[in-house]
């Protein structure tokens, strides 16, 4: 399916939760990896507000891409985020959504 470039380059963006390890099996904890690189996935909590509007995210970002020390309410600057819609079945219901996915995060704005 495609992606869509976001552009943040106009708004304000913090950290709302702290970087996790994506998880690709809650069930069995295997952690996703990013197939390009081979790096492990984090999941980021970003607020991204923008023309009088805030929304919350939840951001794939590779390790390599996540800098040290990220806290809620850091401002900072994301790099590439793109968005994409997935559908799957599980449990013979059909399920839809939209992932975010960004390239890195740089500390301040």
């Amino acid at each position: 399916m495609p992606s869509f470039k976001i552009d943040t380059s106009s708004a304000v963006v913090f950290v709302a939760t702290p970087p996790t390890k994506k998880l690709k099996n809650a069930k069995t904890g295997e952690v996703a990896i990013d197939h390009e690189t081979g790096a492990t996935m984090m999941t980021v909590g970003l607020l991204v507000s923008d023309e009088g509007e805030g929304n919350l995210y939840q951001v794939a970002i590779p390790q390599t891409g996540v800098p040290e020390g990220l806290a809620p309410g850091m401002p900072v600057s994301v790099v590439g985020l793109k968005a994409r819609d997935w559908e799957n079945e599980f449990n013979g219901q059909k399920r839809h959504g939209i992932s975010f996915r960004a390239v890195a995060i740089t500390a301040g704005a």
